[in-house]
């Protein structure tokens, strides 16, 4: 989207890629994964969806096939197989290294999404040294586990996704949960992510939102795309036979320690979902949406009577942990000083502070709240690449 748009301004770019078109999401996501968003939902000028399933949700191989007609229909000038090794500041602009040729530029956008690394907590250094260690990019379907049951650890949309279907396959799994977003798949009849597109919650802009930085702190809603549309909370998971058990707070002499305040921590996602709820109901009620039901209100999270506060990892009844604990971006080849003390980019909406021709897409709550799927990366790499035009305007005129 970002050469889509800087072709539009007759800007000449280069677009880098350290692998194939479409890398992450052909190595680095798990086997079954689908998108979260509907196939209506999922598309990019350039490339509409004209499937029969429009409220289905896309495999990988159908994400891949989507970005590449994306790439052949904006012409995007892509090389591929080119990591870049740094960028760095020179005089007028940036040197972008690579294993070739260093590029001279006047402007970067870094493109490369949120999702590079997984983020790990320290703790686990203190893991037993039979026990599996791995993350959600390690992980490709149950059987390239360890024998044994499974901890996973975190509660967004991808530790539920991956506890589910690890206990389908016969595993015991255990999750720790801590801060989430709890969401239905569908509400009255309508897909959840329908109700935040048409309510205008998703196109929320970055300089409304009174706590930014927790908005794009937020965890990922708990939702999964499957053929049956079905929702997977907390309480499905249970009910498969998923045992829930606190936060993980510690690893210490061999066992893991879980926080307790499960009640509360549930009774905070419920009130939040009710607050969405309602914010959907209020806008159904002034615009008469067609076709969909009467308001709904779903059962509150149900809390394990006794959740164990322990696990001994020496017992033999867990033999990997999974960490489903979020992702971050890896800036590591990025020699210009433009990040804060905790790692992160410092930016305005997608213009990075103090370091002039320097731009980012694909943020959590970069311009938008939908800044991080699919079809929220047109509207943002637009004003972003707009804001770039004008600098080198700007820039020409000086010159």
């Amino acid at each position: 989207m970002a050469s889509r748009a800087l072709s539009q301004h007759a800007i000449d770019h280069v677009v880098l890629e350290r692998g194939e078109i479409a890398n992450s999401w052909r190595n680095e996501r798990w086997d079954s994964l689908r998108l979260l968003t509907p196939n209506w939902l999922s598309c990019l000028p350039g490339a509409p969806y004209a499937g029969t399933d429009p409220d289905g949700y896309m495999t990988m191989p159908q994400v891949v096939e989507l970005i590449t007609r994306v790439a052949r229909a904006s012409s995007a000038p892509v090389r591929t197989r080119t990591p870049v090794r740094s960028v760095t500041r020179a005089d007028g602009g940036y040197v972008v290294a690579t294993d070739s040729a260093p590029i001279r530029c006047r402007t970067v956008v870094l493109a490369g999404g949120a999702a590079n690394l997984p983020c790990v907590p320290a703790l686990h250094e203190a893991l037993p040294p039979d026990i599996a260690s791995i993350t959600a990019f390690d992980y490709r379907n149950p059987e390239s586990l360890p024998r044994g049951g499974v901890l996973v650890v975190g509660a967004s949309a991808t530790g539920v996704q991956l506890a589910d279907e690890i206990q389908r396959s016969g595993r015991p799994v255990i999750l720790a949960v801590g801060e989430h977003v709890r969401l239905p798949r569908t509400y009255r009849g309508r897909d959840a992510l329908w109700w935040m597109e048409s309510a205008g919650i998703w196109s929320q802009r970055y300089d409304e939102i009174e706590d930014l930085e927790r908005a794009r702190r937020l965890p990922s809603p708990q939702l999964v795309g499957t053929p049956e549309r079905a929702t997977l909370d907390l309480n499905a998971l249970m009910q498969s036979g998923v045992e829930i058990v606190g936060r993980l707070a510690a690893i210490r002499d061999g066992r893991a320690l879980f926080s307790g305040g499960l009640r509360s921590l549930f009774a905070l996602a419920d009130l939040k979902l009710e607050r969405l709820l309602d914010t959907f109901d209020a806008w159904a009620a002034q615009n008469a949406p067609d076709g969909v039901r009467a308001p709904e209100r779903f059962e509150p999270t149900r809390a394990p009577p006794a959740p164990r506060l322990s696990l001994d990892l020496r017992s033999g009844e867990i033999r990997t942990i999974l960490w489903a604990t979020g992702f971050r971006p890896d800036y590591s080849w990025l020699q210009v000083p433009v990040l804060n003390r905790k790692g992160e980019l410092r930016h305005d909406g997608g213009v990075v502070t103090d370091a002039p021709g320097l731009y980012v897409l694909g943020l959590p709550v970069l311009r938008r709240r939908k800044s991080t799927f699919i079809h929220g990366a047109h509207e943002d790499a637009v004003e972003v690449v707009a804001h770039l035009a004008h600098y080198l305007r700007r820039a020409d005129r000086r010159g």
